[in-house]
């Protein structure tokens, strides 16, 4: 069975050496008062949590899966699933971030960010149920009538009642203005909601004592297309007025899909057939309502694959030091055993590198947009609220498709540093990839993300986000520009910048004449900004390393060293990627549809 061990050295590096979190949150009045022993005592019992209570469910869960009960339409969640969402609720875990007017605790997001890095490593299937609601708290507590806070806030904050997002249905996906379920509006102000939902994450177990169905439908007089869709609560029990439950809802789970990974988790297939439910905002405008539990969604599969990378990667160096296999190709290194371990050869290396880096690259990012959302929320400063939101819009997509292409790369190369027995159930690696790939597809595919990062986040404001971050790449160049031990590191990073400033420009130039230019690039486009994020990040890593490099604490050797193996194998992946770009969507669409 895989171990797995809380990266918390790492973390506390990013949070306080790198992020310098404790003075950024001393300057919002909301976290005055945090200081480094709380953050850091608090990442320590998430740890454990999910070490001694969602970890040993990873591997039995997957294999027994969930079960439906077609009489009742009840699910049945794996051993020990129901038992473990109780410790965390008596933990206090679901109220970690959230308002304290709620019952939360009001802690930084930033410490979220960290407990759920973990509990992904731990165990995605089984966090999905807590993650999922949480994006239905942030919905309700943005759009949601005071009624509704009052009523539903307190029992999501607590854990209490659990929440979805029910957006997909059979004949649509991502092109939500073709749904068709509908709301009836009904004499006493509330609806009645008939329709189909899909592929719809925890949408029924028996873990907790409600569920919020976050629903997108249209009114009878809606506008066609995304323009007539509204946002609806649909509790799987009614509320009385007293805030007891009262009767079973008319929204049911109809089936649960059989899946590729996260067997742990029930994915449903929603019938709702004349569910009562509530209007969320206008009508008419759900999307934008829904769109706060989406983009919060976003960020939280990016932290699936960001745990799922660590862990894979902790139990592929740990078998890469003890498998003995061959010898190094320049002579014995273990002359004393039959074979050398494997981790002298140097492919093992790269494929234990690349994890490693893309892990703590994807923690430092997840981390700073965890911090940036803080300042967001809970600043007083005007500008710099504005500004964090604005980093947010633009590296959303970038934490979510970038974070989730690099989980299945990695995965799948610390498997094959197990050679066949990774490929075997018992030691957990073919799981951890089988549960990565999923990742890349929901929450709006990879595809859709970089359509939204190029179109919309870049072009759509001429590159105004883009050049807020540019701004942060170019102070932090010019500032080491002298600095000889940092040329490795800022020099490429530099021009890596000016790239994408042209790439971007020529980008822009192109898609005004046919806008298709867009969709040709943005895939390449996104991984390029992918990994300039990664190179300023790491580059600044790297001068906190090489200040401590002889301080006697191996970490910043390790960190220093990763660095270097990031800046040379894996960022020149850019200039094929731009090449690509330039290339343009002739080679795409050149082909006739009847020769494919």
């Amino acid at each position: 069975m895989p171990q797995y061990t809380p990266p918390l050295r790492d973390m506390q590096f990013v949070m306080h050496e790198l992020l310098g979190a404790v003075d950024e949150l001393k300057r919002i009045p909301r976290h005055a008062e945090v200081d480094a022993d709380t953050l850091n005592a608090v990442l320590e019992q998430a740890g454990t949590f999910a070490v001694e209570v969602t970890a040993p469910l990873n591997g039995p869960g997957d294999v027994e899966g969930c079960t439906l009960d077609t009489a009742s339409h009840e699910v049945r969640t794996p051993k020990g699933f129901k038992e473990a969402y109780a410790q965390y609720v008596a933990g206090g875990w679901p109220s970690l971030s959230c308002d304290p007017e709620y019952g939360g605790q009001g802690l930084p997001v930033l410490l979220s960010q960290c407990l759920y890095e973990m509990l992904n490593s731990a165990n995605q299937a089984w966090t999905m149920y807590p993650g999922l609601s949480h994006g239905a708290y942030e919905a309700l507590h943005a759009h949601g009538t005071p009624e509704q806070q009052k009523t539903f806030l307190p029992k999501l904050t607590s854990g209490e009642w659990t929440g979805t997002m029910c957006l997909t249905e059979p004949h649509c996906g991502t092109d939500l203005g073709m749904l068709r379920s509908k709301a009836e509006p009904q004499a006493d102000g509330t609806y009645k909601i008939t329709g189909q939902k899909i592929f719809i994450s925890a949408g029924e177990h028996d873990m907790a004592a409600n569920i919020v169905h976050l629903v997108l439908a249209r009114l009878p007089d809606a506008p066609s297309g995304s323009k007539g869709i509204s946002l609806f609560i649909v509790p799987k029990f009614l509320v009385n007025a007293d805030g007891t439950l009262g009767a079973r809802n008319a929204v049911s789970c109809g089936a649960i899909e059989h899946k590729m990974g996260i067997h742990g988790n029930a994915t449903c297939q929603i019938n709702l057939d004349g569910a009562a439910a509530t209007l969320v905002g206008e009508p008419n405008k759900g999307l934008a309502a829904m769109f706060v539990m989406m983009n919060a969604a976003r960020l939280g599969v990016g932290n699936q694959s960001l745990g799922l990378t660590e862990v894979a990667y902790q139990n592929a160096a740990a078998y890469a030091k003890e498998r003995l296999q061959m010898r190094a190709l320049s002579g014995p290194k273990a002359p004393d055993k039959p074979a050398d371990p494997i981790i002298v050869h140097p492919d093992v290396r790269k494929m234990l590198l690349t994890a490693r880096a893309y892990a703590e690259g994807g923690r430092a990012l997840a981390m700073y947009c965890a911090l940036l959302i803080d300042q967001e929320l809970y600043g007083t400063d005007e500008a710099q609220r504005r500004d964090a939101a604005d980093l947010v819009a633009l590296l959303t997509p970038i934490v979510k498709a970038f974070l989730t292409d690099n989980g299945w790369i990695a995965t799948s190369a610390c498997m094959q540093v197990y050679g066949g027995s990774g490929y075997i159930r018992e030691t957990g690696m073919e799981q951890f990839v089988r549960d990565s790939r999923i990742n890349m597809i929901y929450e709006g595919t990879n595809t859709v993300q970089s359509l939204d990062l190029l179109g919309r986040k870049v072009l759509g404001d001429n590159g105004a986000k883009l050049k807020k971050f540019g701004k942060l790449i170019q102070a932090f160049v010019e500032d080491e520009g002298t600095n000889e031990a940092m040329q490795e590191f800022v020099n490429p990073l530099g021009e890596l910048g000016d790239k994408v400033t042209k790439l971007t420009m020529e980008l822009g130039m192109k898609a005004m004449g046919n806008a298709d230019e867009v969709g040709a690039a943005a895939v390449d486009y996104l991984r390029i900004c992918g990994h300039l994020c990664f190179a300023y990040f790491w580059a600044r890593m790297a001068k906190l390393a090489l200040a401590k490099q002889d301080s006697g604490d191996p970490f910043y050797k390790a960190k220093l060293g990763t660095a270097r193996f990031y800046f040379a194998k894996l960022l020149p992946e850019t200039a094929g990627l731009i090449r690509s770009c330039r290339a343009g969507v002739a080679p795409l669409m050149a082909m006739d549809e009847s020769l494919f």
